[in-house]
Parts: structure tokens; sequence; C-alpha cells
């Protein structure tokens, strides 16, 4: 069994052109859709959490459980990549629970190790 969302533009379009005229859909799942991502809004900042849902239509519009609003941070630089990879060294954030997030235009696993070092600041 092949998965579909896991094939390239281009190795779509091979398998169309064997089998004929057909159409290939996705099953629409988000590669976000379960993990533990930073995730940046365009006007309610920056959110931690489980995602738990992302709007298949336009995936701006997400649902993390087990949250965190990350309302400062030092370490890592101004690179949110950096935050949620490599964590904090200092900073203010607080837990939200769950929250509906609207408007996200960019979202970031993070790993143990940026986890951790969130723990000791959440107020």
């Amino acid at each position: 069994m092949i998965n579909i969302d896991e094939l390239t533009l281009g190795q779509l379009k091979e398998i169309k052109e064997m089998v004929g005229n057909c159409e290939v859909k996705s099953s629409g799942r988000n590669p976000m859709l379960g993990k533990r991502c930073l995730c940046r809004t365009y006007s309610a900042g920056v959110h931690i959490g489980d995602v738990v849902y992302i709007n298949p239509e336009n995936s701006m519009e997400v649902k993390l459980e087990n949250a965190l609003r990350l309302w400062k941070w030092e370490g890592g630089g101004l690179s949110l990549s950096a935050v949620a990879n490599e964590g904090i060294k200092g900073g203010r954030l607080n837990k939200t629970g769950e929250v509906y997030l609207t408007n996200v235009i960019e979202m970031i696993p993070t790993t143990k190790e940026a986890e951790k070092s969130y723990e000791k600041y959440i107020e």
C-alpha cells in the first residue's frame, strides 16, 4: 500500500500518467496534527501545545491542548526555530490549557530538550 501523503508532486504525476486519467487525492491530514508544536500567530502571539485540530480548509485555525503562552524568552535569539529545538535560557510562560488559535502562520515541532527548558519559566 502506498501512502500518497508521502509522495512528491512529480511522483503523483508519474503515477497518474501510468494509470491514465484518474484523480489522485491526498487524505488531507496535516503532518503537524498530533504533534507538540510551537505555533506563531499573526496577532495572538506564540503558543506551545499539543495540536489536536487543524482546519483542513486553510490550516490557519488550530486547536491546542496542554498549551502554554510564550510571553518572552531569553536564549535562542529571535529565532522561534531555536526556541522550538533548543529551548530557552530564561523567559515567561503561562498555562492556557486549551486554546483555539486563528491566523496561525507557523508551526514548529518542539523537542524534549526544549520542553524541559520551558517548565522552569511557567508562572
